[in-house]
């Protein structure tokens, strides 16, 4: 495994430090992270510590554990082995609250587009008809609000379930290829939500299978292959100039083996 840059050499073994109210929450730190199901590791002892700001891309060939590790690091698995740190404190509820996960197929709910990002609201305690109605002029929904949310095209609800992501004002966001398979209009309107997000101070961890879209998007780039981490360090000394056999056959277009 190679890793450059801001990547932090974690051992192990060490407690973590005491951390004090004033951590920030956006940073993730993952400590021998390892998952197997029914025998077969998955993710296996991953180390890692990021930068609180910036857009994280995590890449690798299918089947590398992208998505499981968005999962595991916003608590939706639960890990086999090892620890997932947020601001140095392990991932708890309140943690999880100030972070939003969008998954690959929008999640919308059976009732309008405006109903679905109310629903959102009103279970933070915010009945704000102003809030919902800038978040969906946000993301270029305002004339489709009393719509019913599922007959939106499949861009439309992805952009529906950022407005939704958005409305809890998250500090971390977790993405897992959210532009896989649209059109490029609608990618584009999603990545100009996604660098706004990260310009106004969310943390980004974006899954994509897209080297254009790392190469706009990305300050710096994971690659996984088989579950490991391969490489870790900025997106420009990656895409130009990768360490590992694997990320430099992944970036050429051939399959990874």
């Amino acid at each position: 495994m190679h890793m450059r840059d801001t990547v932090s050499d974690i051992a192990g073994t060490r407690p973590p430090e005491p951390v004090s109210a004033t951590a920030d929450r956006r940073a993730a730190t993952l400590r021998n992270l390892g998952l197997t199901i029914d025998g077969t590791p998955l993710v296996r002892d991953l180390n890692l510590a990021l930068e609180p700001t910036g857009i994280t891309m995590i890449m690798g060939p299918n089947g590398a554990g992208k998505s499981l590790l968005l999962k595991l690091m916003h608590g939706l698995i639960v890990p086999s082995s090892g620890e997932v740190l947020w601001g140095g404190q392990p991932l708890s509820n309140e943690l999880r609250r100030v972070q939003s996960m969008v998954f690959q197929k929008p999640v919308v709910l059976r009732r309008s587009v405006a109903a679905n990002v109310d629903f959102v609201l009103k279970a933070r305690g915010i009945r704000d008809a102003s809030r919902r109605d800038a978040l969906l002029a946000h993301v270029g929904l305002s004339d489709h609000a009393r719509q019913p949310a599922r007959l939106l095209s499949g861009g439309e609800q992805q952009r529906l379930a950022l407005a939704r992501a958005l409305a809890t004002e998250p500090k971390v966001m977790l993405m897992d290829e959210p532009t896989a398979s649209l059109d490029p209009a609608s990618v584009l309107k999603i990545e100009e939500i996604v660098q706004d997000a990260q310009a106004k101070g969310t943390k980004i961890l974006f899954v994509t299978h897209d080297l254009g879209q790392a190469g706009r998007l990305a300050d710096d780039i994971v690659f996984m292959h088989k579950g490991r981490l391969h490489e870790y360090g900025s997106a420009d000394l990656f895409l130009s100039r990768p360490e590992t056999e694997e990320a430099r056959n992944f970036l050429q277009g051939r399959i990874v083996v």
